[in-house]
């Protein structure tokens, strides 16, 4: 091996395989390609590999030579240059599956090769881990351990889509860590995703939409006064989102930019409107992430989301979201709404869902609420419930509420006071054990009533405190009887206390 000379180094995997290898290139005098395997880790049969090379190879009789740097090409805004986008990595997943499965190809290597392009070598990257991780079920760390072992260069880190010197690098691995997040809570599926219609509404002409969380978030350019074109660019009136809205069950508005057309043709068509503005490129206050997420929480359908463009401000406060109940990473958030959407969360926006990570504390206190499609209700606190709260093992119970008829609004948040109509829902509590019961529970005339705040989706906890309600024994409603104010859908829910 003394004569032959280094020059690229080689990314290797394996369908239905979890070992990864790392391969140095050896390009020898009389200029035949040879490959010598530089890591511990490698098996006979290996047939994926990714390569960076200088010059376009040519197939062999043994090797497949395959690039898709002039492809798959992002559209950016200003110094912005990846990651690509979900259709893109789709489209690349299919193309590699057909060659791995093609009968002409089955004994040959299939290499994806790239350039040294830095810009595009980094996307060439993510779109083979990803599929590792997607189709091969490596965890993203594994993916990207591989991309990075033996004497490769590093990768060029992504930025955001804004003015000026990029202030956040989002990686490789973020990008990774933030697919992966997503395919475990099933934001998509490659065996039922319509690419087709992706790549039709994300087009300005056809709405300027995309989906971040199917069923519950979609981004979309902010809607105008009427359609039209001006000076080429493609507007459209609120009327041009209503058949799609409802066909997908949208039932929630959020404007976040300023009032250009009249809330009045939403709610007219049945559709509930808010307004929470914030200037463009800049981070919402606590006021305004709280009611964001409390609406959210709170709607029956999916929630549309729009600022002027629908990307920083929009993918900002869809972000928080994605951060409390799904427990992304900042880094994890913008990967995978930039995979979604690209452009989205620019500049301090960034850095904004930075700050929240750790702050568990604030983020607790963003929002009262909790599970989507939920109420606040008040109800009495069952005999045998006193009983199992101090057992050993983990109970579930049922029992009826009241519905909730008065309303008390403290700054977003809701209090409910049960009536003594019967309204025959079911609440579930998942009852931790050892818990002991809290402060004027179980003691006295049982006159002080918690709050069970911070209500979550029932893979979560939630917080018990003892900080006291509104006094609802002094109100004619309780009849003196104290109670716990908790969260609940119209359905059952499990709840967890800690």
């Amino acid at each position: 091996m003394s004569s032959l000379v280094k020059c690229s180094t080689i990314f290797i995997t394996k369908p239905h395989c979890s070992i990864y290898g790392v391969m140095s290139v050896f390009m020898a005098p009389e200029g035949l390609l040879f490959i010598h395997v530089c890591t511990h880790v490698f098996y006979s049969s290996d047939r994926l590999y990714f390569a960076t090379l200088r010059s376009k190879p040519k197939s062999t009789a043994n090797t497949h030579y395959f690039c898709t740097d002039d492809e798959f090409i992002y559209e950016n805004f200003y110094a912005d240059f990846g990651p690509l986008n979900l259709a893109m990595l789709y489209r690349y997943s299919c193309k590699l599956n057909k060659k791995l499965k093609s009968f002409t190809l089955t004994r040959k290597r299939i290499v994806h090769y790239t350039s040294f392009d830095q810009r595009k070598r980094a996307n060439a990257a993510v779109l083979i881990a990803a599929y590792a991780v997607i189709y091969l079920k490596k965890t993203p760390e594994e993916a990207y351990r591989a991309l990075i072992s033996g004497s490769n260069a590093s990768y060029l880190p992504f930025r955001d889509a804004s003015f000026g010197n990029c202030t956040y690098n989002l990686t490789i691995l973020d990008c990774l860590q933030g697919i992966w997040k997503a395919l475990q809570h099933g934001f998509f599926d490659f065996e039922t995703f319509d690419v087709d219609e992706y790549e039709h509404y994300e087009r300005v002409e056809n709405g300027d939409f995309n989906w971040i969380v199917p069923g519950k978030f979609l981004a979309f350019s902010g809607p105008h006064p009427k359609s039209k074109i001006e000076n080429g660019y493609p507007l459209h009136a609120p009327e041009a989102y209503f058949p799609y809205f409802r066909k997908h069950n949208i039932t929630t508005v959020v404007r976040l930019n300023k009032k250009i057309y009249d809330a009045k043709r939403f709610t007219d068509a049945g559709f509930d409107h808010y307004d929470l503005f914030f200037v463009d490129g800049s981070t919402p206050n606590d006021v305004i992430t709280r009611r964001f997420l409390h609406i959210c929480e709170s709607t029956d359908g999916a929630v549309a989301v729009h600022c002027k463009a629908g990307l920083g401000r929009t993918g900002t406060l869809i972000g928080c979201y994605l951060m409390k109940h799904y427990h992304f990473t900042a880094a994890e958030t913008i990967a995978w709404i930039r995979v979604c959407r690209p452009g989205s969360v620019i500049g301090p926006q960034q850095h904004f869902l930075e700050e929240l990570v750790g702050h568990t504390a604030k983020f607790s206190k963003i929002s009262s609420g909790g599970h989507s499609n939920s109420q606040h209700a008040n109800f009495k606190l069952p005999q045998n419930l006193r009983h199992l709260w101090r057992g050993t093992k983990l109970h579930i119970l049922k029992w009826p509420f009241y519905c909730p008829e008065h309303l008390y609004n403290d700054v977003y948040i809701y209090i409910f006071f049960f009536t003594p109509q019967f309204c025959g829902i079911q609440l579930v509590v998942s009852l931790v054990p050892s818990l002991q019961l809290p402060y004027g529970l179980g003691r006295g005339k049982g006159r002080e009533p918690c709050i069970l705040r911070n209500m979550t989706p029932p893979s979560r906890t939630a917080r018990l405190t003892r900080k006291p309600a509104v006094p609802m024994c002094r109100r004619k409603h309780c009849k003196g009887k104290g109670g716990y104010l908790v969260s609940c859908t119209t359905e059952c829910l499990q709840l967890k206390c800690e």
